[in-house]
């Protein structure tokens, strides 16, 4: 009865622990930054469609229409309208737009009038299961080639969501897929931005 009485003021503590350790599954991956690249000289961008390595058919459209609303609304470059780069594609002949060589990105943004062209990959989108528990995750690396040469100046990766140390105790099936998603996309923006 004696060591029960010392175990018990310490399983807060270990709830507490487990509680945090649940939120580390939200991950995110690495990021590169030209520092030859004066990213404040970069006005406006296109953003390519994606590259799609889900089941979910629609993934990277949806992906690509949230990053582009949410590079908007930082007001820090203009992101011409998907109308207008499927125009540019196409007067291109860029036959693999979500994985464009530097010579199509340097065309392609002549056509267009842009600074940069952002292309990227959805690899994880949805529903993950572990046992009995299912939570959402999404995995996405964008980067960012300029248009004078079409080298890569910014490239980063992001992990969000999925199954925590929380969710396997204590059940749940995670966050939606749209929070999921606007959280991954904020993170490769503050990587952007940083």
């Amino acid at each position: 009865m004696k060591s029960l009485k010392r175990v018990v003021p310490i399983l807060p503590a270990v709830l507490i622990v487990v509680l945090l350790a649940s939120c580390s599954a939200f991950r995110s991956g690495g990021t590169f930054h030209d520092s030859n690249m004066d990213f404040g000289a970069i006005q406006t961008v296109a953003v390519m469609p994606l590259t799609n390595l889900t089941r979910e058919q629609l993934a990277a459209e949806r992906v690509r229409n949230v990053f582009t609303a949410s590079l908007l609304s930082t007001r820090g470059m203009y992101v011409i309208p998907p109308g207008e780069v499927a125009r540019g594609i196409s007067r291109s002949a860029i036959t693999d737009a979500a994985n464009p060589s530097p010579e199509d990105v340097v065309k392609f943004a002549g056509i267009v009038k842009v600074d940069a062209v952002i292309t990227g990959v959805v690899r994880e989108y949805g529903e993950v299961r572990s046992g009995t528990t299912a939570a959402n995750v999404i995995s996405v690396s964008m980067q960012m080639m300029e248009a004078q040469t079409g080298r890569i100046v910014w490239s980063a990766a992001t992990t969000k969501g999925g199954i925590g140390i929380g969710a396997r105790l204590f059940g749940g099936g995670g966050n939606p897929m749209n929070d999921i998603t606007e959280a991954a996309v904020g993170d490769l923006l503050d990587k952007l931005f940083k």
